[in-house]
């Protein structure tokens, strides 16, 4: 496997990107024009995007959106292929994003994790009525991505209640970068 940042004037790797974005996000990109065109907003201002490659196959994908004067960058997407799930892709571009998040003098590296289709113990129900209790108690009911990023060092800061929908809220997670090289 290859990791390497992306290039934004590579008409092939954005269809890449876009159709692995439409296979992991079909609920968010309806068709592949929709995540082509996402793709190549990810190259565009003050975003890092790597790609994962293996036997000239892209199968992995990560972004990172500088936020709060660069010290704070959101993680928008990660992705891996379906086929290449659990074997490691997913940390392998988190540690290397994590890598250039600190040379960027990131401090706090966020994201917002949605449940949109009732894979945590968040989802349907009233988060504006006790929301640290609902928190400090989630469930994991169907491999929500969260619990990945639990075992990156994020923490869930939060959540925006009916972000989805009702009862379908985004879980919002943080983690302070540390400053040394692992």
């Amino acid at each position: 496997m290859k990791i390497y940042k992306l290039d934004g004037t590579k008409h092939s790797a954005l269809k890449r990107v876009a159709a692995l974005l439409h296979e992991a996000f079909p609920h968010a990109y309806r068709n592949l024009e929709e995540a082509f065109e996402e793709a190549k907003s990810l190259c565009i201002g003050d975003f890092v995007v790597l790609v994962a490659e293996v036997e000239d196959e892209i199968v992995g994908v990560i972004g990172a959106k500088a936020q709060y004067a660069h010290t704070g960058w959101e993680l928008h997407p990660l992705a891996v292929t379906k086929t290449y799930q659990g074997k490691g892709i997913g940390r392998a571009l988190y540690e290397t994003l994590e890598d250039s998040m600190r040379a960027k003098g990131c401090v706090t590296l966020y994201l917002g994790t949605d449940d949109e289709f009732d894979r945590t113990s968040l989802s349907q129900v009233d988060l504006y009525e006790d929301t640290f209790t609902a928190i400090a108690n989630i469930e994991n009911l169907d491999r929500h991505p969260y619990a990945f990023y639990e075992k990156m060092g994020f923490k869930i800061v939060g959540v925006i209640p009916d972000a989805n929908g009702l009862n379908k809220p985004d879980i919002m997670m943080a983690k302070r970068m540390p400053m040394q090289k692992r």
